[in-house]
């Protein structure tokens, strides 16, 4: 049914894995397929907020979520899943649908924190501009 299965996380907040991968890695093990899982480091969003950081500050960002990502497979997933760990850098909604597409994704398994009517008016969540824009279908974990 499903080949390949793309679980998102956020290393900053353990709630956008700790009940988004149990059913990420119970559907590979169902299935046969493969695991990828994504870690988005998020843009500043302008020019002038980047300017405020060290130049090398996304290369450094981006070994240290690989470091993580990698401690953080090794610790939850089952050695009988094969996985895939994944780091990019930008818009963390257009990477996600970037990977989808990319990696040939079936579906794809995410956390999404309970509704707030302020924040989504304000900013609306990444989980709800996946599901909109997705073209594979999206588990919603919460």
């Amino acid at each position: 049914m499903y080949n390949s299965i793309l679980l998102t996380v956020d290393l900053s907040d353990p709630a956008s894995w700790q009940r988004a991968m149990p059913e990420a890695v119970k559907t590979c093990q169902t299935t046969g397929a493969k695991l990828h899982v994504l870690a988005v480091i998020p843009t500043f969003g302008m020019p002038l907020v980047e300017g405020f950081f060290p130049d090398d500050f996304q290369k450094n960002a981006m070994a240290k979520t690989k470091t993580e990502l990698a401690a953080l497979l090794k610790a939850e997933v089952p050695s009988s899943v094969t996985t895939e760990a994944h780091t990019r850098y930008g818009k963390v909604h257009e990477e996600i649908l970037t990977a989808i597409k990319t990696m040939g994704i079936d579906l794809v398994v995410m956390a999404s924190p309970p509704p707030d009517r302020l924040r989504d008016f304000l900013v609306g969540s990444n989980a709800d501009r996946v599901v909109r824009r997705s073209t594979v279908s999206i588990l919603v974990v919460r």
